[in-house]
């Protein structure tokens, strides 16, 4: 495997960890999940909280997927592109409606929509780079 091929199966393994880990924290631990991004008790009657996991869950298998075969396909590599440009806005409207929001849940929910972006230009160009290449 080259350094481009090296970075690609890292950054898919990385994002398939990510969204495994939100996931599961979603899911099975949404107090925390409160507690640490707004400082407030869980109050989530609408699941909407369980409603993300379920999201975060389909990015963890559609980029899962992508991991074990982006090689023999590299579309695999644009449809994670897609997934991320997907979800380009939802943290900074969630960061922009929330009522309660620590530092932490600041920075990372700031962070998370312009790391999509570049995330999701990157993965395209990579897409792009194999497409032409191949035979």
């Amino acid at each position: 495997m080259n350094p481009d091929e090296r970075r690609i199966q890292r950054t898919l393994a990385g994002l398939v960890a990510l969204d495994v880990v939100l996931t599961l924290w979603a899911l099975l631990a949404p107090q925390l999940w409160f507690r640490i991004f707004h400082g407030a008790p869980y109050a989530d009657p609408e699941g909407f909280l369980r409603r993300c996991g379920a999201n975060w869950a389909a990015f963890a298998l559609f980029q899962a997927v992508a991991l074990a075969r982006w090689r023999k396909n590299p579309t695999w590599l644009a449809v994670v592109a897609g997934i991320r440009l997907s979800d380009i806005f939802t943290d900074w409207t969630y960061l922009a409606f929330c009522a309660h929001i620590t530092p932490f849940g600041y920075a990372a929910l700031a962070a998370v929509s312009p790391l999509n972006m570049f995330l999701g230009w990157w993965l395209l160009r990579a897409h792009e780079r194999l497409r032409c290449r191949a035979p």
